[in-house]
């Protein structure tokens, strides 16, 4: 019902400005052109200054109205940065749009044609000139250098104690893959994709450090207050890590691994209370145009405590042995000969897991 009052409105106002303007073609007329065009300033005039008040009432029950449905603190520690930087450039902008509309409008309303005042002209002041092109570089550069120092931040080398994660992009899933037990991501190459033989990725299965890497689709795990690692890739078309929450963006790029590392604050659990909301998830979305099914490419992102993360690794199995069942040490068919694994391949337990962090 909303939505057909903004429309009717919005119709209504059209209609009226229509008839506005045809009243003003036959005022031309009869009265002349000269008549009609000041009475058509007269008009746009009363018009230009109707819609600056609608528009700054707009502006205000905007705000109004969405801001109790924005997430109101980052997830995480570097997203506070960013949340800062970005509070400071809108306080900035915001003072700026106001006082330049209001200006601009009231001017054209103030200052119409009238046959009682000669217009004044002001070509050039080159002390106004510099003014008002040094005074707005100097703040954009300052902005642009907070954006810069924040953006080197989190793409630089992340802490030594951060877990790392491989994000791999295609149309139109995510996919993740954690190293095991090593800490080592194995080597990937892109003409070893082959999905009906369990390698999405294409793991190099000669590589030893692919045998205990752990492949999930869809959900990722996070530990929280942890740093974590992202090394981003796409498998098709360009793609863009989106982490709303956490105020995190990256381009997952085919052929050019990206990266970026940030720490979450909050679990899933927490932010279900601090939400109020009992299905609150976070979201890793695709952030860039990359199909038809764009759409539909959304990831869930679990942070949790190391103990949940440690449970849910060891519940996990490597994709080398999704590849090669008959490898699995927990495969019945399998036989306890070291030479047929070709590695010391195992599943981590929690103890080794807990042990290594």
């Amino acid at each position: 019902m909303q939505t057909f009052f903004i429309v009717a409105i919005l119709v209504f106002g059209f209609l009226i400005t229509f008839q506005i303007a045809k009243a003003s073609e036959y005022v031309s007329v009869l009265r002349g052109e000269e008549k009609s065009r000041k009475q058509s300033n007269r008009i746009n005039a009363f018009l230009l200054l109707a819609f600056l008040i609608a528009g700054l009432f707009g502006v205000y029950y905007c705000n109004e109205t969405l801001k109790g449905k924005l997430l109101k603190q980052s997830a995480s520690y570097q997203g506070e940065h960013i949340d800062t930087m970005l509070w400071i450039t809108l306080a900035i902008t915001g003072v700026v749009f106001i006082a330049t509309q209001i200006a601009l409008f009231w001017f054209a309303f103030k200052y119409q044609e009238s046959d009682t005042r000669k217009a004044y002209f002001y070509p050039h002041n080159n002390k106004l000139e510099v003014i008002w092109t040094v005074i707005p570089a100097i703040t954009l550069t300052v902005l642009v250098g907070f954006g810069l120092y924040y953006w080197f931040n989190i793409t630089s080398e992340a802490p030594k104690n951060a877990m790392v994660v491989e994000v791999t992009g295609s149309q139109f899933k995510w996919e993740f893959r954690y190293p095991g037990r090593d800490g080592i991501l194995g080597k990937k190459y892109y003409r070893d994709i082959n999905e009906a033989a369990n390698n999405p990725l294409g793991q190099v299965w000669d590589d030893p450090a692919n045998r205990d890497d752990i492949h999930t689709t869809g959900e990722v795990h996070l530990v929280v207050n942890k740093p974590v690692k992202f090394i981003i890739g796409s498998k098709d078309v360009i793609h863009d890590v989106g982490l709303v929450h956490f105020r995190m963006k990256m381009d997952a790029v085919p052929g050019t691994p990206t990266t970026m590392w940030f720490t979450p604050k909050y679990t899933t659990e927490q932010m279900k209370k601090i939400t109020g909301n009992p299905n609150f998830v976070y979201e890793l979305s695709c952030d860039q145009m990359c199909g038809k099914g764009h759409w539909s490419m959304r990831g869930v992102v679990i942070v949790e405590t190391q103990e949940e993360f440690d449970s849910w690794m060891i519940s996990q199995k490597p994709q080398y042995y999704v590849a090669f069942p008959e490898k699995d040490p927990s495969n019945p068919a399998y036989k306890a000969d070291s030479t047929k694994t070709g590695s010391a391949a195992i599943i981590p337990t929690k103890n080794q897991i807990k042990t290594r962090q």
